[in-house]
């Protein structure tokens, strides 16, 4: 919000400041004529309407789009965001074409009933009987991917493949998606199997209101036995800011009628949910707390009851990495038994592993389920998975430094000359200031510190900044805006991608006070 007497304000004082024209010693001069070009680049973009509306919006990178240069110079800030929109639209068009966006599901499911269910007077005779047997039992595969073909339509073509006990089958998808407005979308399907005869199916979607939506999916199979028409539909609607609910209606194979309540906050998951078709009717509440912590903790549990039995479920799910979330879940039911569900998400890509335990509720089934998972995972957390994403983070780290290396070199070459430049007129600032027992910096540091007795072993990375502070003093005031302090002048970043702060000693009015701040925080002293 700085006017333009604000901006022609500083720009003096920092041209005064770095005139090359006030300093005699030749490298001095030289280390002010780069420092004078560059306040006078910043200054030609801020004191330009259009480029200053640009840079405020967007930034450099604003700047520096393609484009800028066939727009008309008299346009407001709202003119310029909507031509930047449009630049950024046309960008985003080319980036389509080379985008997929793949989808994958491996699932293999585990047969361990012979850890529980075994009766030793079966093996006696046999061969290896002392171990028990466990079995891949079925297998499932599926792939996605989309294909832009324009801003409007995608193409998307799908397979799987599943065997179960030595049978199996598989099948090709392709869909055809048009969006038809802000408002909808619709899509045709077409698949063949060699287990199922061809489909056809159709799927739109509408927004009928702001807060009410439609979506109907019409299939017709095509199999040795005729033609077997579906047909489903949804209705959803927003009964609240955090909470929809739906209605669903399926008919043909399997038909049933489901209604459900889910409400999703930022710390929890609640579903509720009941149907009555052929042939499962059941009913379900499930629910799910979610963790505020930076790995993403969530524990959850649910109740199905029906036609078919009573499952109760329990589990929980952690980001282990940046891209890779890990869930376990111990399913227990009648007649179903104990199993044990583990799921990894890494990416698009999920890896599903049923396993099953026992056809009885056996205790002992349940709490190897339970504590087994637990075990094994905070022993692998400890021994693998900490010290992996460790190396991780100091690799990219290092990556980093070697990529910005010669840009900071340069950075802190600037950064050393600003201060060098600064001493006469910080001397006489601090002259001012103890005239009138106003505000001096007494010392002054930026970058990272550790004050954590658990990170004792990292090491702290520090530069003095009490000078190029000191210069920003005026009126025994010091005001800081939420800006990373890395671009101050006379500052520069010397522990790049790690958490920076900024600590300040400074004397006002003779009493000495200490201010801590975050490197993106806005600051000023002194405190009222």
């Amino acid at each position: 919000q700085a006017s333009q007497e604000e901006l022609k304000a500083a720009y003096r004082r920092l041209c005064m400041l770095y005139h090359p024209d006030k300093h005699r010693d030749p490298e001095l001069k030289t280390q002010a004529e780069r420092l004078f070009n560059l306040v006078h680049q910043a200054y030609e973009v801020l004191s330009d309407p259009q480029t200053r509306a640009i840079y405020d919006i967007y930034g450099r990178r604003g700047l520096e789009m393609e484009g800028w240069e066939v727009v008309e110079r008299k346009r407001t800030p709202a003119e310029i965001r909507e031509e930047f929109e449009r630049l950024q639209r046309e960008r985003e068009e080319r980036r389509l074409q080379q985008r997929t966006n793949p989808k994958g599901t491996i699932s293999v499911g585990i047969d361990a009933t012979d850890l529980f269910d075994r009766y030793d007077e079966e093996y006696e005779d046999v061969p290896g009987s002392s171990f028990p047997q466990i079995e891949i039992n079925k297998m499932h595969i599926s792939q996605s991917i989309e294909a832009p073909l324009t801003a409007t339509d995608t193409a998307i073509l799908s397979g799987n493949l599943s065997t179960q006990n030595g049978n199996g089958g598989g099948s090709i998808n392709l869909a055809l998606r048009r969006v038809t407005s802000a408002k909808g979308w619709g899509e045709l399907e077409f698949g063949a199997g060699d287990l199922q005869g061809p489909l056809f199916g159709l799927k739109i979607f509408r927004n009928l209101t702001p807060r009410c939506f439609i979506t109907t999916n019409c299939a017709l199979q095509f199999s040795s036995r005729g033609i077997r028409p579906g047909l489903t539909t949804v209705l959803a609607r927003n009964l609240d800011k955090n909470t929809m609910g739906y209605l669903q209606w399926r008919w043909g194979i399997q038909s049933a009628m489901n209604t459900s309540i889910v409400r999703d906050t930022k710390t929890s998951h609640f579903t509720m949910a009941l149907q009555l078709g052929i042939p499962h009717s059941f009913m379900m509440v499930s629910y799910q707390h979610k963790f505020q912590d930076e790995d993403q903790t969530r524990v959850k549990g649910s109740l199905k009851a029906g036609f078919f039995g009573t499952i109760v479920e329990y589990g929980a799910e952690r980001k282990i990495s940046r891209h890779s979330i890990l869930g376990a879940t111990v399913s227990v039911g009648v007649p179903q038994g104990v199993s044990l569900k583990i799921k990894l998400n890494r990416a698009s890509q999920t890896y599903f592993f049923p396993v099953h335990l026992t056809d009885q509720l056996l205790p002992s089934a349940v709490f190897y389920a339970t504590v087994g998972p637990l075990v094994i995972y905070f022993a692998m957390h400890r021994l693998i998975i900490k010290p992996y994403l460790r190396a991780q983070k100091e690799r990219e780290l290092e990556k980093q430094r070697e990529s910005t290396a010669s840009d900071m070199l340069q950075k802190k070459q600037e950064a050393e000359a600003a201060v060098r430049l600064m001493q006469e007129s910080v001397r006489r600032i601090i002259e001012a200031e103890e005239a009138r027992m106003g505000l001096i910096v007494v010392n002054a540091w930026y970058g990272k510190f550790v004050n954590d007795n658990s990170r004792k072993n990292e090491k702290v990375k520090v530069i003095d900044v009490t000078v190029p502070l000191q210069c920003l003093v005026k009126d025994s005031k010091l005001i800081l805006t939420e800006a990373s302090k890395a671009g101050l002048p006379g500052f520069y970043d010397p522990c790049v991608g790690e958490e920076k702060s900024l600590k300040v000693l400074y004397q006002f009015r003779g009493v000495l006070h200490q201010v801590m701040s975050a490197d993106n925080e806005a600051l000023r002293i002194p405190k009222q």
